[in-house]
């Protein structure tokens, strides 16, 4: 389990975008974070995968406290982590394949991430990866042709093959027509279930939040207004976070 106590995220001008933000995140959790634009749902997301910095709070991450830790214990942690961006960097003139096997920035030695170079069951692995997500017959398309839920779900399967316990998406549904929001969403889900991975998804779609999450943060101003497990809201709710 994983403990979140007191976040507190303020840019260098001093604005505070994100204010004593508690909650756990638990194997296997589908949290949905949602709220209005400039509630903080992104820069949430960056703070708990480290990629921003905290200004103030606790990271309990298997019983070590992140934020006083060394450069050693932040390396195994971000080791355990995948962002997938609201657009996901692809390798363009490579396969969708070779995306998998080659791996996101700093998640493969740098030889590997230059040559390509493979072990064969980096290969059976990406191969079934990619099946679980529904492109084994996409595997050799290159990247530059992929539509854009394809693309989305090949940096799902990236991640994965590559060990992530904790992935944190940002909109990753933004822009998609209905039927493929609905197809990532359906599979983000059944990751969590059969792999025990940890989803945090930063989205505006209350209703896909409310079908697929097991709960749902809503963010308004850089603070946590509600939290709810899975489950439709209230307008009452619904009215907090406009």
């Amino acid at each position: 389990m994983i403990t979140i106590a007191g976040l507190t995220r303020k840019l260098p001008q001093g604005k505070v975008v994100l204010k004593d933000i508690r909650g756990q995140l638990e194997a296997g959790a589908f949290i949905a974070v949602v709220g209005p634009s400039g509630s903080g749902k992104s820069t949430l997301l960056k703070c708990l995968a480290l990629k921003d910095p905290w200004s103030g709070g606790e990271y309990l991450f298997d019983g070590q406290n992140l934020l006083k830790a060394g450069m050693l214990a932040k390396w195994k942690a971000r080791r355990k982590m995948a962002y997938l961006e609201q657009k996901p960097i692809l390798y363009e003139k490579k396969t969708a394949l070779k995306n998998v096997l080659i791996g996101a920035i700093g998640q493969v030695p740098w030889f590997r991430r230059v040559t390509g170079m493979v072990r064969n069951d980096d290969y059976m692995g990406a191969m079934e990866t990619l099946e679980s997500v529904g492109l084994i017959d996409r595997a050799h398309q290159h990247a530059e042709k992929l539509s854009g839920g394809e693309r989305q779900r090949v940096a799902i399967a990236r991640a994965i093959a590559h060990g992530a316990e904790l992935l944190f998406a940002d909109e990753p549904v933004s822009g998609l027509d209905p039927h493929s929001q609905e197809d990532i969403m359906d599979r983000l889900k059944k990751i969590c279930k059969e792999k025990r991975t940890t989803i945090v998804v930063a989205m505006h779609r209350l209703e896909l939040a409310e079908k697929f999450a097991d709960e749902i943060w809503g963010l308004k101003d850089g603070q946590i207004e509600l939290k709810v497990r899975g489950r439709r809201l209230t307008g009452a709710e619904k009215a907090r976070l406009s």
